[in-house]
């Protein structure tokens, strides 16, 4: 998988935070059989960003702690046709997901678990909504959270 990571945050994300970041998502996709040529961004934020964003796309004017933003809807574009040998080369991406690093902080300490299990958390959730899971519908909820649950879990990120 194709990552690219973007640190907007004031006192800069530890090397150590960006390693998790990066393996829990490989080993995510791995999990998800995503594509290898699969592509990704995560931009990591403060909570003034992230209210700005979350003001901007959801018209909640508060901070949040991820947002997820795909970049291939499902029925919103026009199909490309093409041989399929070049659309198999062709890389999927995925979108975009915004983590705020000052929700980590204070989710983590409100719940008792350490900065690495929240980061790790938002991670899976964010990238789990690129993947086109959601928790609008009860058995779509417990789908996605058992899934959520068990990569962190086989991860090595338990509560």
């Amino acid at each position: 998988m194709e990552l690219e990571i973007y640190d907007h945050t004031k006192e800069k994300v530890s090397s150590v935070h960006l390693e998790l970041i990066k393996n829990l998502l490989d080993f995510a996709g791995e999990k998800l059989e995503v594509a290898d040529n699969t592509e990704i961004s995560v931009t990591l934020v403060n909570n003034p960003e992230i209210r700005e964003l979350n003001s901007q796309y959801r018209h909640v004017d508060r901070a949040t702690d991820v947002l997820s933003f795909a970049a291939e809807e499902s029925g919103d574009e026009t199909p490309i046709i093409m041989a399929p040998e070049l659309a198999a080369e062709l890389p999927v991406n995925l979108g975009d997901l915004f983590i705020s690093v000052d929700k980590v902080a204070e989710q983590a300490k409100f719940l008792g678990h350490s900065f690495e299990r929240e980061l790790g958390f938002l991670v899976v959730h964010g990238f789990l909504h690129l993947n086109g899971y959601d928790h609008e519908q009860p058995e779509d909820e417990k789908k996605m959270f058992s899934l959520q649950r068990e990569i962190l879990d086989q991860y090595g990120l338990e509560r």
